[in-house]
């Protein structure tokens, strides 16, 4: 993990140099597993954010916006209710273990003096955080709670007396000698990363990594150089916050990691590198939770689709027949003469071939000469009208695929909010079943598309999900702004709030809808632009469809970065 024991500490220490003797002024839990303490220190507020998400836990000073829930948790009225107004005295971390003490003073409803705790444990899926009465030991709430039947080493419940996490017996780092290193290290084993990892606490596989890197041939010398190295900066609080991304793969950690070869990131701050590092990861964990049953019900759907298309292109393939039994029938009518009842097949000639060839044409010996001449007729009316409607049945299901793999395509960029939008929408079109309610339905709230600010200031606004394209296209866009969307690839509806936007805009936009569509890590991606007037939704399409002409085609290839950079400008 790289939220490792210095990171935590390079935390710990610059959240204490900025908030201590501050006052809390709010307290919001946006998530059940994330928390957000607003303390005012320094004629500043600063937002403090927790999270014992199990895949995302860490703590930290943010600068993100959060959605908080109509009504709060139980924890997060409980943490109102004692520390609202109450002095941050301390942020301590025990040794380099990822355990964090927030220490607070506060009164009670009495007006007496009140100390509480609050204790982080960044321990993977065992994280916690755990509110505890300082006079009493005891814990008041917990974000997660710990029974018995889950935990025979402690109980985490209001009520109980805190304890601390069970701890393996390694060594503080920052404690060690050169000579007491070079002693517990055996240099005869090998495998010096696993020796490491099992002696110290606090220290990552990657750090690790980076202090052999430095030792090169590793012996006693140049192991407690490298070590010492990298104690001596995190003593000193010496840092060096980056992002490293290595084959795709992102990297973070407050001391450079020489060891790994890629474009490196640094920042001015540990908090603004965790923000970036962060940045919609844990969002997108949760919506994959809470999408992960349409995501499955939308590939099924778009499988079962594409079987039928080829299903009825086989039909299709036998519907070609109806001519050949109209031929056979027309052949037997003008040979009825010969042909007898009872007779299980007639030779005929064929006039339909220039080389006049005979024919065997199959007979039914129950039925007359004149009936199996019907009989050939009639299979060439049922054919004919079945390809028909085998055609229309095949467009249909394209219609639906292409819809289909919009939604999908829309899953991989929504967040919580759009997933609701998205699932909502599947209810109206009849592919989920909707739960019957007693409540009132409520009002539905306008869509709120992405919005971006282009380099020359001029507004960009993004649809997500077909409700909010729908609303960028339809409702948002003026007849002659200009809107786009990738060629011939799902993707979001874009609009430029100008009628002559300059060259340097519409690049940025042509970008921003290919990041938002299937082919957002491709290259040289075509977009198409047109005016708004230029773009219909036909009579009863599919929601988010539409169709447009007097196009130009732009070909881009999208950046990441810049197109966050875009979005953050709205801030501005």
């Amino acid at each position: 993990m790289a939220f490792d024991g210095i990171v935590t500490r390079a935390v710990t220490q610059s959240v204490a140099d900025t908030l201590v003797s501050g006052r809390v002024v709010k307290i919001h839990q946006p998530h059940p597993h994330d928390l957000i303490i607003t303390i005012r220190a320094n004629g500043k507020n600063h937002p403090l954010f927790i999270s014992v998400n199990p895949s995302f836990a860490r703590f930290q000073l943010t600068n993100v916006k959060f959605q908080n829930p109509a009504e709060p948790p139980l924890f997060c009225m409980v943490l109102r209710k004692h520390l609202e107004g109450a002095v941050l005295d301390s942020a301590e971390q025990q040794g380099m273990e990822r355990i964090i003490t927030f220490s607070f003073t506060g009164r009670n409803e009495l007006g007496d003096v009140s100390k509480k705790k609050l204790v982080l444990e960044l321990m993977g899926r065992h994280s916690n955080l755990i509110f505890i009465d300082e006079d009493t030991g005891k814990i008041i709430e917990s974000m997660k709670h710990v029974p018995p039947s889950i935990s025979q080493y402690r109980t985490v419940l209001p009520g109980h007396e805190y304890m601390d996490p069970p701890y393996m017996d390694k060594r503080n780092p920052l404690d060690i000698s050169t000579e007491e290193l070079i002693r517990q290290v055996d240099f005869n084993q090998g495998k010096m990363n696993q020796q490491l990892l099992q002696l110290f606490s606090g220290l990552s596989p990657l750090i690790i990594d980076e202090i052999l890197h430095r030792a090169g041939f590793v012996n006693s010398r140049s192991l407690s150089e490298s070590f010492e190295g990298i104690m001596g900066d995190v003593r000193t609080g010496t840092y060096t916050p980056a992002i490293t991304q290595v084959n795709g793969k992102a990297y973070f950690h407050v001391i450079a990691l020489h060891h790994l070869q890629g474009e490196a990131e640094t920042f001015d701050n540990v908090h603004s590198m965790l923000d970036r590092f962060y940045e919609g990861k844990a969002e997108r964990d949760r919506v994959r939770q809470q999408a992960h049953d349409l995501e499955r019900l939308l590939k099924n759907e778009y499988d079962r689709s594409a079987s039928k298309i080829k299903k009825l292109k086989k039909a299709l393939k036998d519907a070609d027949k109806a001519d050949h039994k109209q031929k056979l029938g027309e052949l037997l009518t003008a040979n009825m003469h010969a042909v007898k009842p009872g007779d299980k097949e007639a030779t005929v000639i064929d006039y339909y071939d220039e080389n006049q060839s005979e024919l065997t044409i199959p007979l039914s010996e129950r039925l007359t000469p004149s009936e199996n001449a019907q009989k050939y007729f009639k299979q060439y009316h049922k054919l004919k009208n079945s390809a028909v409607y085998v055609e229309q049945e095949i467009k249909k299901a394209e219609v639906d695929m292409e819809y289909l793999s919009r939604l999908l395509q829309q899953l991989e960029t929504a967040d919580t909010q759009d997933i609701e939008d998205i699932r909502e929408e599947l209810m109206d079109e009849g592919y989920v079943k909707a739960k019957p309610s007693k409540k009132k339905k409520k009002k539905a709230a306008k869509p709120v598309p992405d919005r971006y600010m282009s380099s020359a200031g001029t507004e960009i606004f993004v649809g997500k999900n077909n409700k909010q394209n729908e609303y960028v296209t339809m409702r948002l866009g003026r007849q002659d702004e200009i809107w786009l969307h990738t060629k011939d690839i799902p993707g979001s509806h874009v609009l430029i709030r100008s009628t002559a936007p300059d060259e340097t805009t519409l690049q940025e936009a042509a970008e921003i809808a290919a990041w938002h569509s299937k082919s957002r890590m491709s290259g040289n991606v075509p977009v198409d632009f047109t005016k708004i007037r230029h773009v219909k939704k036909p009579n009863g399409a599919k929601p988010g469809f539409v169709t447009y002409d007097q196009q130009t085609t732009l070909f881009v290839t999208p950046d990441e970065h810049k197109i966050r950079s875009l979005k953050q400008n709205q801030r501005g």
